[in-house]
């Protein structure tokens, strides 16, 4: 197949999608009444705000803002809400054994990632302890983050979600338990594996296969939950997180034992299913699930149906459809056919349509209540993710291109859009969440609100120094780098002030993740002063 006919079938096939699309818009695209954006809602809840993160203070400027916007103000049915409250009761403990781990891991991935970001312009230091050296501990914390913190905050937030958007009690949360168990002692074996020179020789595969069977076993047994409430739910509508979610936990699986099937994979194909799997675990498993809950928090804090429920499921399909061969881009002038990275080009700009489908979504559903974003922690946090998002899917689209890649490429560019994907949107998101779910998890509210904020701006303008200081270096390293006329060790050079612009972001990073750490235990250890508000009061361990 050569590369006129990849494109002229692109080209096809995007001309059938504008038509579909025109087609949805005729069939009321952008209704505002969709019976499924309301089914998180029980009657007469719309117009009234809720966050258990926000202070009663917050909570009141909410209400206002969104009562200007327009909204109505009937009383919410109190048999639906206390119904709600005891499948939060049934989510709790599971939910909160993987918030914990979750916790647990950001630490240890901040403090890994701070000492591999401080080697890059002070390579001499810990240089006698083997576990220590770049190779290993820079590989420590990629493994930390992606198979230990993101992943747990994104189980533990789907398992609470679960019950309440199925209107039924969390069936199997036993089974997603002992998940945990499984999963978290494979990443620790995996981890030591790693730190001792053990590894599969491949970026986001470093675990020895042997380890990532009881991953794989525990990945199962987490999703149980969802296909046992499923059976047993109430809500005859899948609200779309339902749809992310399962896609997600079914994606994920599929992935992991591919990539790591041993003895599958040999030479360039090995290289090309590991940029498959490196770039599909991002965008068909951290991203439906930080989406899945974007679309639950978002309307939730501001009482109102996202404005398109159509456009939702649009951008379902179309990133179902088109992310799957994206990852090729990251071959280009490698030993692979052309018409494979040609392919994953396409797809990569195509991977706008589902973008722009969500950013359109945001932008409806935040319009007129801008103003409400200030007062609830978990809408700052979310609405600066959903940005992100945008930011970085766009931004990929165009570093997929020939021209640009030829620059980006082998430089810090690339780590720097990598964490505007995992962190900037995936990692802002689940904080904004845990900060919603933690009080209904406790009955509980956050003791020290100011911590909040201290939590916010750190992570925020650590992330900014982080990601301009990585952008602007790895362009430079880029120019050097394609430049015959330079030396090689120009576009090393070059770098050393924006690496030590990266190591000051990432301390900023680790002291707001440290905050937020402590801000957590005080929570769960229920320390510190104790503030009632917008806590449904009542204890979700009793039996």
């Amino acid at each position: 197949m050569d590369t006129v006919t990849i494109l002229l079938s692109s080209f096809i096939l995007s001309v059938t999608g504008l038509f579909f699309f025109i087609w949805s818009l005729r069939r009321n695209l952008f209704e505002r009444n969709a019976k499924g954006a309301r089914t998180i809602f029980a009657a007469g809840e719309i117009g009234h705000v809720e966050d258990p993160g926000a202070t009663r203070a917050g909570i009141s400027a909410l209400q206002r803002v969104v009562a200007h916007g327009g909204a109505d103000n009937t009383q919410p049915d109190q048999g639906a809400l206390r119904a709600r409250l005891e499948a939060d009761r049934s989510s709790a403990k599971p939910a909160f054994i993987f918030l914990c781990c979750a916790v647990v891991w950001l630490v240890l991935a901040s403090f890994a990632g701070l000492t591999s970001s401080l080697k890059l312009h002070n390579p001499d230091w810990l240089t006698n302890t083997p576990w220590l050296t770049f190779g290993r501990i820079r590989t420590l914390h990629l493994n930390v983050v992606a198979y230990g913190w993101a992943p747990m905050a994104s189980f533990g937030i789907a398992i609470w979600m679960l019950p309440r958007l199925l209107k039924t009690k969390l069936v199997g949360g036993r089974y997603a338990m002992l998940g945990a168990v499984l999963w978290n002692a494979a990443l620790i074996a995996g981890l030591v594996c790693i730190g001792n020179g053990i590894n599969d020789g491949m970026e986001w595969l470093e675990i020895p296969w042997q380890l990532g069977l009881f991953m794989v076993a525990g990945g199962a047994m987490i999703g149980l939950p969802l296909i046992l409430t499923l059976h047993r739910r109430t809500e005859k509508h899948l609200y779309v997180s339902i749809w992310y979610m399962g896609a997600a936990l079914f994606w994920f699986p599929i992935l992991f034992v591919v990539a790591k099937f041993p003895g599958l994979h040999f030479g360039v194909e090995q290289a090309t299913m590991n940029w498959w799997f490196g770039h599909n675990v991002l965008g068909l498993f951290y991203t439906p699930m930080a989406l899945a809950t974007t679309y639950y928090f978002l309307p939730k804090v501001l009482g109102r149906p996202i404005q398109s429920y159509n456009l939702s499921l649009l951008g379902f399909w179309a990133l179902a459809f088109f992310y799957g061969q994206v990852g090729g881009h990251h071959l280009i002038g490698g030993p692979v056919p052309e018409w494979m990275v040609t392919l994953s080009i396409v797809q990569s700009v195509m991977m706008i349509v589902p973008v722009l489908a969500f950013t359109t979504n945001q932008f409806l559903t935040l319009r007129g209540v801008l103003a409400a974003i200030p007062h609830s922690p978990t809408l700052r946090f979310i609405a600066l993710g959903g940005l992100m998002y945008t930011l970085s899917s766009i931004q990929g689209s165009f570093e997929a291109l020939r021209s640009i890649n030829t620059i980006t490429h082998f430089t810090h560019f690339t780590v720097a859009h990598a964490h505007l994907g995992l962190y900037g949107f995936v990692t802002m998101v689940m904080f904004g969440a845990i900060y919603f779910v933690m009080p209904r998890i406790m009955a509980w509210e956050w003791p020290y609100p100011r911590l909040i904020e201290w939590h916010f701006w750190l992570v925020v303008v650590g992330f900014a120094v982080y990601f301009v200081g990585l952008t602007i270096g790895g362009v430079l390293q880029g120019l050097a780098m394609v430049d015959a006329t330079r030396p090689f060790m120009d576009s090393v050079t070059v770098t050393l002030p924006y690496l030590e612009a990266r190591s000051v972001g990432g301390a900023l990073m680790t002291a707001g993740h440290l905050v937020f750490a402590f801000h957590f235990a005080a929570m769960a250890l229920r320390y510190g002063p104790k503030r009632t508000g917008s806590v449904i009061l009542g204890n979700p361990f009793a039996a």
